[in-house]
């Protein structure tokens, strides 16, 4: 007996396909945090701390804020974030620095379902970005896109989220800019979809990147929300 469609079970595995169309899935995804802090006044101590621990992540100084820092740190799974970062952030360096609550993002990778290699889409691909010791400079932030995007027929959504990625395909590819694209649907307390990051060896050409964008019918037409931008430069970064 064929099953209906409500009673066929859920797969949530990330979805890919290869050459020949074949589907791939891989039930894998990485989660990212990033916090800011204020009133930090000896930075030396938290990238020596950071250099002889085991995290996985980047420290950014802020460029908008002479006592400002930016704490990005990623794993695969959700309790990490919980239970070992939780306990890290309430000791020293870290127990009194202030914490921008407007700056703090949490997301996940995610595939579109054409991509042939999920490993790569999924793990070691926005790791290599973050942590590539040429590509300090980013700009991370949220978005959020208005409601009516989702009852757009798909092929519309397809062209218009094309058109986008078609954009950023160029910067990349000219080597001006890198991006990391986490979803955080009800994961976010001010109900964001998106958390971008935009990684480069220098600030101009993120902005560039960032002001172009602002052309596509995506950001023009279907963007609800759009920041804060954190701006920072890498001090330190975890190995790859």
């Amino acid at each position: 007996m064929t099953k209906t469609s409500d009673e066929e079970q859920l797969d949530l595995s990330e979805k890919g396909r290869m050459k020949d169309g074949t589907v791939i899935s891989l039930d894998r995804r990485l989660f990212f945090q990033f916090f800011a802090f204020g009133n930090c006044f000896e930075i030396n101590t938290i990238t020596k701390f950071l250099r002889k621990s085991n995290i996985d992540g980047v420290l950014y100084i802020d460029i908008n804020d002479p006592h400002g820092i930016g704490f990005l740190t990623m794993n695969e799974n959700p309790s990490y974030f919980a239970t070992t970062l939780r306990e890290i952030l309430n000791e020293e360096p870290f127990k009194n620095l202030s914490i921008k609550s407007e700056f703090t993002m949490f997301g996940r990778t995610y595939s579109f379902g054409y991509e042939t290699n999920l490993q790569e889409t999924l793990l070691s691909g926005p790791k290599k970005k973050v942590l590539d010791p040429d590509w300090r400079w980013a700009i991370w932030y949220p978005l959020r896109r208005k409601k009516n995007f989702e009852s757009l027929p798909e092929d519309e959504q397809r062209a218009i989220l094309g058109e986008h990625g078609k954009l950023g395909f160029k910067f990349g590819k000219a080597g001006f800019a890198k991006d990391i694209r986490l979803s955080c649907h009800g994961i976010d307390k001010n109900d964001n979809d998106f958390v971008i990051g935009v990684i480069g060896k220098k600030l101009h050409p993120l902005s560039a990147c960032i002001e172009a964008m602002r052309k596509t019918r995506q950001t023009s037409e279907y963007l609800e929300s759009l920041g804060p931008f954190f701006v920072g430069r890498a001090v330190w970064q975890s190995k790859i």
